[in-house]
């Protein structure tokens, strides 16, 4: 079948030694445009991003279990073999939490858990003594430490040598964690405990679920997205179920499925109730404030929230399944992938795609539980983007736009492990696959661990939260939910689907006329109804007097009072990318004197710089930290003088906050995403981070990393740089375009007896003040007579 050649093709070029093992190993990540290995430390800084690369073979250990499952069984063999050869966590390195147990602890678990099924079957692995789980307990006991807060909710960073707080570990000063980080550990730290018989990791990991239930909005029973990990105060109270939610509520209902543990269902489900009364708006799902749920905290939506159609998949839940999935789709056809942001009018709000897998996790989701093939299709429209628009000799390329198609050096290890995972299993028969794929769960990070672990190991001895009541409780535990399957109908989906067919306007038919007419029988016995209606802007048009022109209408019948109500109004096209001003960084002192100027875009907050006259002078002063996403170590010297700070690690606000108290009167963010630049990326307006901004009010301006670095050599070089904030359209010492008015004079030709008298119309060129002298010919329209114009100041009969 073709789809199966596709994705056979794929798996080729996954398994690869020239990818992996020429190019990147041992490296984190392999670097698809350079052909070579990501090192954490030896390549420019790219901010939180980088927070996943822990000098421990990342991709390496994160797509074990993605081998066993492509039956590439030789090649995991030798890949468990390198990584116990090789692989060491005793790194004096600060790596994320939440990205290092769900890619690394999850990936090693998964492999350990592969590698024991293999051994017991007889054929291969017999040299195998639980090394990988080994490693996991000692990955594990390097991230406790993280847990060591008054809440027992983590830290967002641990030092693998040091720790946390201690003087050597570079880490234990945040305070804040979202909320998706701190509740995304129970089930990699509870299969560590009854796998390896330590109930310390499940106990820190529930008593983390513990607290965000506990700190849930008990008049929503939602949950904010991101929380003060010593308080347990909401820092960020918008609430959804993409980017910083999203796998909280996927590990409450899974955690359900793997430890048989009903306390984690109840807590779903109450979730998802008032998931599916706020955030829920089919086929969107909005973030709305967690305190006052009728309130939309934004107007776009994150690329993460893809995963929950699947999830939803999970309980049974499918009509909204796939009305969300079926919009999502939508939105791929139009972009190619998702956007990292799209607003509900289906624009680019950020138009990075890190060739993220959720997407294609849902649909397979939507494909086991349906067996409908319109689910094949679109796998096979991920795999041929994918090869379209993706890949690249040394493998597979982020994209930096979506809008333009520009590449970024970057293939993150989610891709090989997710990605690849779930269009393998979409195209695969079970019977292909090496084991049977309905006795595992799949984490976040998609690594597989099985089911049997809530009846062959006990469970946390500290579970003492009592369920909560639930009607027809015979169904509400079955997996999925017995209570809202779909009925046995072949065509059910599909209904569902046809009902967003058109959803982007992609597809649907084009009419060209701009008004568009209603019929409607108004039988008036007055005039007051008509002239209401008119007072609206509403014409109405009496049958009688339509025109036989209007196809339709004609042949309707003649009634006196009866009126074709039209209505009159532009159909305008929805622009499809938000227009943004642009603005400039321009360099004024010597030697630049205004001469090099550099593009930037706004913000949608900070002093509107559109409406100061002069722009925003000062001098420029680096932050430190330089992300500004801790307390601001330079406050004396930002005082007064113009901010720079790296993009990553915490919102745009919250730095503009923290370097406005600080006394920057400016911030210039410059991103942190290398080789980026406004030649090759569309500008965006920065947004706030769900709070009401308007304590901010400095001018607040993005630079990508080609511009942001001319910037901070020019402050390397000249220590005193002074720059103007203001609109492209303002830049000072811009030559602008000579104008050259034309106006037009009327003058009467005198003809000869018996000629017919006619006016000839001459052109009139007229200087504009900033235009030098000159005198100019101009040549009637109708050729017959030449005359030099002068301007109308000094001839009175040149009048327009």
């Amino acid at each position: 079948m073709c789809l199966l050649l596709i994705c056979y093709h794929l798996r080729g070029i996954f398994s690869s030694p020239i990818l992996f093992q020429d190019y990147a190993y041992p490296a984190d990540e392999l670097m698809p445009l350079s052909c070579r290995g990501r090192v954490r430390g030896l390549e420019p800084n790219r901010g939180d991003i980088d927070d996943s690369l822990g000098k421990f073979s990342l991709t390496l250990i994160d797509t074990l279990d993605t081998l066993v499952l492509l039956n590439k069984l030789d090649e995991f063999e030798e890949a468990v073999k390198k990584t116990v050869q090789d692989v060491r966590f005793d790194n004096d390195i600060v790596v994320s939490v939440f990205e290092t147990n769900i890619r690394v602890l999850g990936g090693l678990l998964g492999a350990h858990v592969m590698a024991d099924v293999l051994k017991q079957r007889g054929e291969r692995m017999q040299w195998y003594r639980d090394e990988l789980l080994h490693m996991a307990k000692e990955l594990g006991y390097r991230l406790l430490p993280a847990f060591n807060t008054t809440s027992g909710l983590p830290y967002p960073r641990v030092n693998l040598r040091y720790g946390v707080v201690s003087p050597l570990s570079r880490t234990g000063t945040e305070s804040d964690t979202c909320t998706a980080c701190a509740g995304t550990m129970i089930l990699e730290f509870a299969a560590l405990s009854r796998l390896s018989g330590d109930p310390i990791f499940e106990e820190h990991a529930r008593k983390a679920m513990d607290v965000l239930w506990e700190k849930r909005q008990r008049g929503s029973d939602l949950v904010g997205t991101v929380i003060n990990i010593h308080n347990g105060d909401w820092v960020r109270r918008d609430s959804g179920v993409g980017a910083g939610i999203d796998s909280y509520y996927e590990y409450l209902m899974k955690a359900y499925i793997l430890l048989g543990d009903k306390v984690y269902l109840d807590r779903f489900n109450t979730h998802y109730s008032a998931i599916m009364k706020y955030i829920s708006q089919p086929p969107l799902l909005l973030n709305v404030h967690m305190h006052n749920p009728t309130v939309n905290v934004r107007s776009w939506m994150d690329s993460l929230l893809a995963f929950f159609p699947g999830l939803q998949v999970l309980r049974g839940d499918l009509k909204p399944a796939i009305e969300t999935h079926e919009m999502l789709y939508q939105v791929t056809k139009q972009h190619n992938f998702l956007p990292e942001a799209f607003t509900t009018e289906f624009r680019v709000h950020w138009g990075q795609h890190p060739l993220r897998p959720e997407f294609a996790e849902s649909t397979y989701f939507l494909y086991k539980a349906t067996g409908d093939p319109y689910y094949l299709k679109v796998g096979q429209s991920i795999v041929e983007k994918l090869n379209t628009h993706a890949r690249v000799p040394c493998g597979f390329a982020a994209v930096q736009d979506v809008r333009t198609g520009t590449h970024e050096d970057r293939m993150d290890s989610f891709f090989l492990a997710e990605m690849f995972k779930y269009l393998y299993l979409l195209f695969s028969e079970k019977t292909q696959l090496p084991i049977d794929i309905d006795d595992y769960i799949f984490t976040t990070e998609a690594h597989l661990l099985p089911v049997s672990l809530s009846t062959t190991q006990a469970s946390c001895h500290t579970n003492n939260t009592e369920p909560q009541a639930h009607k027809d409780d015979l169904f509400s535990y079955s997996c999925p939910s017995a209570q809202t399957l779909f009925p046995n109908n072949p065509t059910f989906a599909k209904t569902i689907r046809d009902s967003y067919k058109y959803l982007t306007g992609l597809g649907r038919t084009q009419h060209s006329s701009p008004v568009r007419g209603i019929e409607l029988p108004l039988h008036d016995t007055g005039l007051e109804p008509i002239e209401f209606l008119k007072s609206m802007g509403i014409s109405l048009t009496p049958l009688t007097e339509l025109v036989s022109a209007s196809q339709g209408f004609a042949s309707q019948d003649s009634q006196k009072g009866v009126y074709k109500l039209k209505l009159v109004a532009e159909v305008s096209q929805t622009p499809e990318h938000e227009e943004v001003v642009a603005l400039i960084v321009q360099l004024i002192s010597p030697p630049f004197l205004g001469r090099t100027a550099l593009t930037a875009g706004p913000a949608k907050f900070g002093k509107d710089l559109t409406k100061q006259e002069h722009g925003v002078k000062g001098s420029i002063v680096k932050s430190v930290p330089y992300t500004a996403c801790g307390p601001i170590e330079n406050a004396v010297e930002l005082q007064g003088h113009i901010a720079l700070a790296l993009r990553g690690d915490c919102m745009f606000a919250a730095k503009a906050r923290r370097l406005q108290e600080a006394g920057a009167t400016g911030v210039i963010f410059i991103d942190h995403r290398e080789g980026s630049s406004s030649a090759e990326t569309p500008l965006f307006q920065m947004v706030g981070d769900g709070e009401p901004t308007d304590d901010i009010t400095v001018p607040l301006v993005f630079l990508f990393s080609k511009e942001g670095a001319t910037l901070t050599a020019a402050l390397q070089e000249h220590h005193n740089v002074d720059v103007l904030l203001l609109p492209k359209e303002k830049q000072i010492g811009k030559e602008k375009p000579e104008k050259l008015n034309i106006k037009f004079r009327l003058a009467k030709e005198e003809f000869a007896e018996g000629e017919m008298e006619s006016t000839t119309i001459h052109l009139v060129l007229e200087q504009s003040e900033t235009a030098t002298e000159m005198n100019t010919e101009a040549t009637s329209l109708t050729g017959k007579n030449q005359e030099t114009c002068s301007s109308p100041q000094k001839d009175p009969e040149s009048s327009p």
